[in-house]
């Protein structure tokens, strides 16, 4: 039996509790917490009419922080969106004070399950969750690149013309505008992928999976069915301790960030981090990526 909660019932936190329904999970009880009680309560109506037809059977009410001590993750989506044009480090000061007081008060309900931070920016305020609630680093987790790596071989399938799950390859670093690829070890059915693909088309698919969430938004508002599917895929992960290796946002020791990073995920969290080597190009774009998480946590003072 696995009590989840999510805190935030705008667009991405239901699209999150709307895909653990439609896919079959470990979760037995959801919980949607919002500022909103009404909207909150709303959702988890709505969900609840799928019940009937859907492959998984869950416990899906509203609540609040009082619940937390009996959690075993707790999923955190709330904050102030990004708008139109707005990059995802303009909303850090917005969204760190909200997350010290969303935080404070979940810890002192008892909670000692496993964080899983979504709201953006999303690196830095993983780092925040974990040093607000002392937790251990590994239970703590963002969802990283996930979603940026699904761009990332989605498209790069396209262009192979063959199933996106046949792809091997990551995005990685900061969620934003200092990731990159790991085209070195980026790989379909064993062939290395920079031996498929032209130096052109590498750069064109990398910046797809960059960028595509600042064109959704310009075109929709917001990103939130990418994101559903691939915290599911992570809340899966953890509750099945399937030690599946995903791009998660994860505690580097070496850079005191975090940032998002092949990492190996299982019921206490993360496992740990994967030492895949990076060639001289990808070591300064990673020093460049960390740089830009470090001024980020420098500017609020932490």
């Amino acid at each position: 039996m696995s009590k989840v909660m999510v805190v935030g019932t705008g667009n991405v936190g239901a699209s999150i509790a709307y895909c653990l329904i439609n896919q079959r999970t470990a979760v037995s009880e959801l919980i949607l917490t919002d500022i909103n009680k009404a909207d909150a309560e709303g959702e988890a109506m709505d969900l609840r009419d799928t019940l009937a037809v859907s492959p998984s059977y869950l416990k899906i009410r509203a609540g609040d922080y009082r619940e937390a001590k009996d959690c075993d993750i707790i999923i955190i989506t709330a904050g102030i969106p990004q708008k139109p044009g707005e990059s995802r480090m303009d909303l850090l000061k917005k969204n760190a004070a909200i997350f010290k007081d969303m935080i404070d008060e979940i810890m002192e309900n008892g909670f000692s399950g496993i964080f899983v931070i979504v709201s953006n920016p999303m690196d830095v305020l993983t780092y925040l969750a974990q040093k607000y609630s002392g937790l251990p680093a590994e239970r703590v987790i963002g969802s990283g690149t996930i979603l940026d790596s699904a761009r990332l071989r989605y498209k790069t399938a396209e262009k192979l013309g063959v199933h996106p799950k046949s792809v091997h390859a990551f995005q990685v670093g900061e969620h934003g505008d200092t990731e990159f690829a790991l085209w070195s070890t980026a790989s379909v059915a064993g062939q290395p992928i920079t031996e498929l693909l032209d130096q052109n088309t590498l750069s064109e698919i990398e910046d797809f999976a960059r960028n595509e969430a600042y064109d959704i938004i310009e075109k929709k508002g917001s990103t939130h069915y990418g994101i559903g599917a691939c915290v599911t895929k992570l809340i899966n992960c953890i509750l099945g301790d399937e030690r599946r290796v995903l791009p998660v946002s994860s505690y580097d020791d070496f850079a005191g960030v975090y940032n998002g990073f092949p990492a190996i995920i299982g019921k206490e969290g993360i496992v740990r981090r994967v030492g895949v080597h990076l060639t001289e190009e990808e070591g300064i774009k990673m020093q460049k990526s960390i740089n830009a998480l470090k001024n980020a946590i420098k500017e609020i003072g932490e």
